[in-house]
C-alpha cells in the first residue's frame, strides 16, 4: 500500500479551488451510476441506439452484482481516507469497502458498452470515465488499484455483454462511427 499512498499524497498537493469543485462535480456524476444509467435509458428511448442502451443496463447489471455486491463485500478493503483521517475530504466519507471502485465500475462497463457499438460517442464516454475515475483518486476516496481493479471489471463486463449479445444476434453491425 506504500506506493499507492505516495500516488494519493502526490495528488493532494495539486489541489486548487476550482479543481476541487471541478474534481467534486465530476464525481457526482456517477453518484450510484445515475448519469450511466440514465444514459442507458436515453438510450433506449430510440430505435438508432436502443442496441447501446440495452448494452449499457445489462453490464451495468452484470458489474454491479459482481463488483458492488459480491468483491466489495469479499475483500472488505479499508478506504484511504479510513486509514488516514487527516485528509480533509471535499465529499461526504463513503460507508462502503474500497475495492473495486464502484463509480469507476459503472464508468467503464457503460463506455465501453457504448465504444463497442459506436466509438464517436465512446470515445466521450471514455474520457469521461478517465475523469470520473481519476476524482476517486484526488478526492482520496479509493486507492490506485482500487480504479484498476474497477476499470478492468467494467471492461470485462461490457465486453462479457457486447459477446453474449452478438452472440445472440442482436448485433448485425456496428453503429456510427
Amino acid at each position: 500500500m506504500g506506493w499507492e499512498f505516495d500516488w494519493l499524497y502526490c495528488l493532494q498537493k495539486i489541489h486548487t479551488p476550482w479543481l476541487d469543485q471541478l474534481m467534486v462535480k465530476i464525481t457526482s456524476l456517477a453518484d450510484h451510476g445515475q448519469f450511466w444509467i440514465l444514459l442507458g435509458l436515453a438510450f433506449l428511448c430510440f430505435k438508432k441506439s436502443r442496441k447501446i442502451g440495452i448494452a449499457v443496463i445489462a453490464s451495468l447489471i452484470l458489474s454491479v452484482l459482481i463488483g458492488n455486491v459480491i468483491l466489495k463485500n469479499l475483500v472488505a478493503r479499508s478506504r484511504p481516507c479510513w486509514i488516514d483521517e487527516s485528509v480533509a475530504l471535499l465529499i461526504q466519507n463513503p460507508r462502503d469497502y474500497s475495492f473495486p471502485s464502484g463509480h469507476t465500475l459503472a464508468s467503464f462497463t457503460s463506455s465501453v458498452s457504448i465504444c463497442l457499438q459506436n466509438r464517436r460517442w465512446g470515445i466521450f464516454a471514455v474520457g469521461l470515465a478517465v475523469l470520473i475515475a481519476f476524482s476517486r483518486l484526488y478526492l482520496f476516496v479509493h486507492f490506485p488499484t482500487d480504479i484498476l481493479g474497477g476499470a478492468a471489471l467494467g471492461t470485462a463486463s461490457a465486453l462479457f455483454i457486447y459477446w453474449v449479445m452478438k452472440r445472440k444476434g442482436l448485433f448485425l453491425q456496428k453503429e456510427g462511427g
